[in-house]
């Protein structure tokens, strides 16, 4: 099985159209997908894709999939392990990294300024 993306050198990303909120995420929160695609069902496939996090918006559970997942705080801030009120947690500026592996605990999630990730979700090959 090879990586389900496709050969693109440097074109321009638009901004401004195109995001949409993920799947279990509260409205604030938005993905665009920029390469790839995850099949969470099948359980293969990669994607990459920018988050933004609107200004005060915050998730509220913690997040545990079945992928790998490796983010980088692009531009804003970002705090982790904020509690149901949004309250706590730890901050981050941009130029931080994470790498998960399948099934760790992570979140949740808030931004006092708004921000953007670059994330890269992939299974591990068969």
């Amino acid at each position: 099985m090879g990586v389900n993306k496709k050969h693109e050198e440097f074109y321009a990303i638009n901004m401004n159209v195109g995001w949409e909120v993920p799947p279990g995420y509260p409205s604030g929160i938005e993905q665009k997908i920029i390469s790839g695609e995850l099949d969470e069902r099948n359980k293969r496939g990669s994607r990459t894709r920018l988050l933004r996090f609107n200004p005060g918006v915050y998730t509220t559970k913690p997040f545990v999939h079945d992928y790998w997942e490796e983010v980088y705080l692009l531009s804003g801030d970002l705090t982790v392990g904020n509690d149901e009120q949004g309250n706590g947690g730890e901050h981050f500026e941009p130029n931080t990294y994470a790498c998960r592996p399948p099934g760790a605990e992570h979140g949740p999630f808030k931004s006092i300024g708004g921000c953007v990730l670059l994330e890269i979700h992939y299974y591990d090959p068969v």
